[in-house]
């Protein structure tokens, strides 16, 4: 604001020497004098309007990012506790842009366009003020065009909110696109289809360029109706304050340069009103579409604060569930019990609930009807931490992250030493191949274990799930990878554990689970065989049938 006295002092110059060339003011040396003090001034006034406005634009964005910082930590962590629900409905590539481009729409509001907002309101009522001080009728006709700015900027805020979610939209949408087909790479070579996922890239970037020029062509026209309305207000000046100097009703030609100059003042905080309004409406498009996930409460509420120790007792009573993203009945009348270190053996055809019977036990979905208990107490009574904590889940579809070996298996346990890094290691049947890479248990994993078999991504991820020695292993298909061979060393390990634990397997080989106190064939959702492998044998029925199979295709195979 500090700027404000400097069209004062440039009027009060000009009117000096204006009183000096028509004789109102003979002495030379007072004029000097005056232009050296109003100079001086002028420069002290710049000097310390720099100052803080650097100061300001400090304090501002300074604050603008920290916003950035706690509110992209409140976004990922809300993304922690939501069910498993919604990443199933939610593309990554819109989670992933919700908190990277939107949170920086928003974070734009908060530092620039806030701080320029306070700057233009400001000094816009200041320097109305002064104006209307120096002159009413000049200061009216100055001001005249900023009605139909107003009205025109308004009209045009609302355009340019409705396109920036449009563009937002389509921004998630290209890195949705993105993220999948990187993570696809392999699939998409394989099939030799790189040419169309270019050409399906191509099309959906040239329709989000068409929706960004088309928010761009809107917002385009703020300026060019800025300098107009600004070039009116300049030429209002010269002409009414050029009639009103030749009447007599002005102080001098001064008061003239001083309100050009304050029309000129005006300029940037006018101008920017454009730019400031874009920038809101793109953030309140970007803070709408952040809080349709900020607002949407996780399906699994943990009731319990109390952490407890489980021993591993598992029923289930009756249990149905039905998949909401698709209207899937997967479970239907589920019932049976596990002892504490009872091993349980899951066999079914594809589709038939055994993951998801699976994932219940994790507590990743809430049950339709019926119940679950361990340790005799309903599962929505135990504390969901202290539950998933004691569990050791080895999930079809394995995850490594781009880490070490040796961090990637400690990721079950981060506490946990080296020697018991080794000693899981062991027990999973990975420790000869991790002895055979150049840098052993600190060898770096490309993204997803990409470096690495199938089978030796798996045996880590059993080897991550044993560390933590839970009290429930549970395994989903997870050997499908490995040879009958290394199968069978690892169940050997497992049976021969140094502490109880309760074990579930899924598999689509009878070898694993044929040793398991309890087997239950999985059927459409509903158990269709359950007994001891003696048992089932008995039965022949569909267990009997794929085991004989399953011997047949070993004997062709050797």
């Amino acid at each position: 604001m500090l700027l404000l006295i400097t069209p004062g002092l440039i009027r009060n110059s000009i009117n000096v020497i204006d009183d000096y060339r028509t004789g109102l003011s003979n002495d030379l040396k007072l004029v000097e004098n005056e232009l050296i003090t109003n100079i001086f001034l002028i420069l002290l006034a710049s000097a310390l309007a720099g100052l803080f406005t650097f100061l300001t634009r400090q304090t501002i964005i300074n604050v603008s990012r920290y916003v950035e910082f706690d509110l992209k930590n409140e976004i990922y962590s809300q993304y922690q506790k939501l069910s498993l629900n919604f990443y199933k409905m939610n593309q990554t590539g819109d989670l992933m842009n919700r908190i990277s481009e939107d949170v920086a729409k928003v974070r734009m509001y908060v530092g620039p366009a806030l701080m320029y907002s306070i700057n233009t309101l400001t000094l816009l009522i200041i320097v109305v003020i002064y104006m209307y001080k120096q002159s009413p009728i000049l200061t009216f006709y100055t001001l005249s065009p900023l009605p139909f700015l107003s009205i025109t900027i308004y009209k045009l805020s609302k355009l340019i909110n409705k396109k920036s979610t449009i563009v937002q939209e389509c921004l998630s949408e290209l890195s949705s696109f993105s993220q999948e087909s990187f993570s696809g790479i392999r699939l998409i070579k394989s099939y030799s289809i790189e040419e169309k996922n270019t050409k399906d890239f191509e099309a959906l970037s040239e329709k989000c360029k068409k929706s960004q020029i088309s928010l761009v062509k809107l917002q385009a026209l703020f300026f060019p109706l800025m300098i107009l309305l600004i070039g009116i207000s300049n030429l209002l000046v010269i002409y009414v304050g050029g009639i009103q100097y030749l009447e007599g009703k002005l102080e001098g030609i001064g008061t003239i340069a001083e309100f050009i100059i304050y029309v000129n003042m005006l300029t940037w905080p006018v101008a920017s009103l454009g730019w400031i309004s874009s920038i809101i409406q793109q953030a309140e498009a970007s803070q709408k579409r952040i809080n349709e996930f900020l607002v949407q409460k996780s399906e699994i509420i943990n009731k319990s604060e109390e952490q407890v120790e489980i021993n591993g007792e598992i029923e289930f009573k009756n249990v149905g569930f039905t998949y909401k993203d698709t209207g899937i009945k997967a479970l239907k009348d589920i019932n049976f019990k596990l002892n504490v270190g009872d091993k349980l053996g899951i066999i079914g055809k594809t589709g038939s609930g055994k993951s998801t019977l699976l994932n219940l036990i994790v507590r990743l979905y809430n049950i339709d009807n019926g119940d679950i208990t361990i340790d005799n107490k309903n599962i929505e009574e135990v504390n969901i931490k202290s539950l998933r904590s004691q569990i050791g889940y080895v999930p079809q579809d394995v995850f490594l992250f781009s880490d070490s070996i040796e961090n990637n298996i400690k990721f079950g346990s981060i506490n946990s030493s080296t020697k018991e890094v080794i000693e899981v290691s062991k027990i999973s049947d990975i420790h000869t191949d991790i002895l055979g890479f150049k840098n052993k248990y600190k060898t770096i994993l490309g993204e997803r274990g990409v470096n690495l078999s199938g089978g030796q991504k798996q045996r880590i991820s059993i080897a991550r799930a044993l560390i933590r020695k839970p009290k429930i292993l549970i395994f989903d298909d997870c050997l499908s990878a490995v040879d009958t061979e290394t199968e069978k060393n690892i169940i050997n390990s497992l049976n021969n554990l140094d502490y109880s634990t309760t074990s579930i397997i899924v598999s689509h080989r009878i070898s694993s689970i044929k040793n398991a106190n309890k087997i239950i064939v999985l059927n459409n959702g509903q158990i269709q065989e359950i007994g001891t492998h003696t048992e089932l044998m008995q039965k022949k029925g569909y267990y009997k049938q794929t085991y004989e199979q399953q011997l047949i295709e070993k004997e062709i195979s050797e």
